[in-house]
């Protein structure tokens, strides 16, 4: 499970941010899960996290920034060779950013094992400027490796734990992570770090994959074992879909109809391109949950809202928060405009304070990230209307009709210069 996230000049991260699924010890929640370490302790641990604030105001770059971390891990040693200059966007609106390098760092936790694990790099234009890995196996940190290219010694290894100590130093590039080099030749002390990475982290978009994710979830309605599920998460959408027929010719991609039922208790099927965008959005979604859910993964989804009903987004959020759906110990990040998943319709919260984080700006661009529980909210707070009133940050700095004004004036000074341009041809 994914325990903390840090990142610094990244996009407009310009300085350090972190988020993190574990509530402060003197904040319990009901929405936590006991997290069994190796250590023989229990942590508590957050299943859903949702990031809520103004356009622009950085909430996606969060996610942008957790999906590079790991295109980083999984293809520094094979592709970077191709650049000149390492793949990183570090904040562009000061310059004396462009000098300093982007960071990363993240804490997660091994299922198999229990063991916590710190693992962060930072990025120079050309060169990896800092490498670490350290393992809590018995609640106290142990340094597997420590890199610093400002070093004559480069590579580090206090304790003697890793194995192949001296060919990982000499054969890992300047421009790769020794992890990636690592797993590259299947290090049996590694390669599952790195596997965590492959496992978690998966970014799904609104504009992007869309297709990918409806086959997905296509080629999952031909398995007995997950039909069943998918079936009923379209009939509780209440999409008046009452099941699924799905057929796949030779070398072609299944073939879907969505059962869609009457009044009178008939079912009829509807050719794929006549059902709506939402209905779509919906079935593309389901493949990648149960699929996140199944194998106790880190889900990021940009946009929850979109193209759902607010009540569908909900039950997303519902899935994750449930143990007796959620019985891998899968994670789901999130991003969203729509304040109502704040609260319940019918009073109470669906989040904790402590799962709700803002996106600010500052003015001088760059973006805040911090969680509702900073700012101490009452225990029977609606949340909703707080955060709309602007009680806790992260909305709109723009007053009713501000928009409206803004336009009339802009006309009105175009209408009076062009009335001076006519007047002065005249004259």
């Amino acid at each position: 499970m994914l325990l903390k996230f840090r990142v610094a000049n990244f996009r407009s991260l310009r300085d350090e941010q972190t988020l993190a699924f574990v509530p402060p010890p003197d904040e319990p929640s009901t929405m936590t899960r006991d997290l069994e370490l190796s250590d023989g302790k229990a942590l508590s641990v957050f299943p859903v996290l949702g990031i809520f604030g103004a356009n622009a105001s950085g909430k996606s770059n969060v996610l942008v920034a957790l999906r590079e971390m790991r295109k980083a891990v999984l293809t520094s040693y094979s592709s970077w060779t191709a650049h000149e200059r390492l793949p990183r966007e570090p904040f562009a609106l000061d310059p004396k950013f462009a000098a300093d390098s982007t960071f990363y760092e993240v804490d997660f936790v091994l299922a198999d094992t229990g063991v916590r694990w710190t693992y962060g790099f930072e990025l120079g234009d050309r060169r990896i400027e800092s490498e670490w890995l350290h393992a809590y196996p018995k609640g106290r940190r142990q340094v597997w490796y420590d890199r610093d290219a400002a070093r004559d010694r480069v590579f580090e290894f206090p304790g003697g734990r890793l194995r192949d100590r001296a060919r990982l130093a000499e054969t890992t590039r300047p421009d790769a992570l020794l992890l990636t080099r690592a797993a590259n030749d299947n290090h049996p002390q590694l390669t599952p770090v790195f596997a965590w990475f492959q496992q978690n982290l998966w970014d799904i978009t609104p504009e992007t994959e869309h297709r990918q994710r409806e086959a997905y979830t296509a080629e999952r309605l031909l398995e007995a074992h997950n039909r069943e599920r998918i079936e009923e998460l379209l009939r509780v959408a209440d999409l008046g879909i009452s099941g699924a027929r799905v057929e796949r010719k030779p070398g072609e991609q299944p073939r879907v109809q969505l059962m869609h039922g009457t009044q009178g208790g008939e079912s009829f099927a509807i050719d794929w391109a006549r059902e709506s965008f939402g209905t779509r959005s919906w079935f593309a979604l389901i493949g990648p949950i149960l699929l996140a859910l199944d194998k106790g993964a880190v889900l990021l989804v940009d946009e929850l809202e979109s193209s759902l009903h607010p009540k569908m987004a909900a039950e997303v959020v519902r899935l994750f928060q449930t143990p007796s759906m959620n019985t891998s110990g899968a994670q789901l990040l999130f991003t969203s405009h729509d304040a109502s998943l704040l609260s319940l319709p019918r009073g109470g919260r669906l989040l904790d304070p402590g799962q709700i984080w803002l996106t600010e700006k500052d003015r001088g661009g760059g973006t805040e990230l911090y969680p509702v529980a900073d700012v101490d909210p009452g225990e029977e707070e609606d949340l909703t209307d707080s955060y709309l009133a602007g009680a806790f940050g992260g909305v709109p700095r723009l007053p009713a009709g501000k928009i409206g004004r803004s336009l009339r004036m802009t006309e009105e000074i175009q209408n009076a210069m062009e009335r001076e341009a006519m007047g002065a041809g005249n004259s």
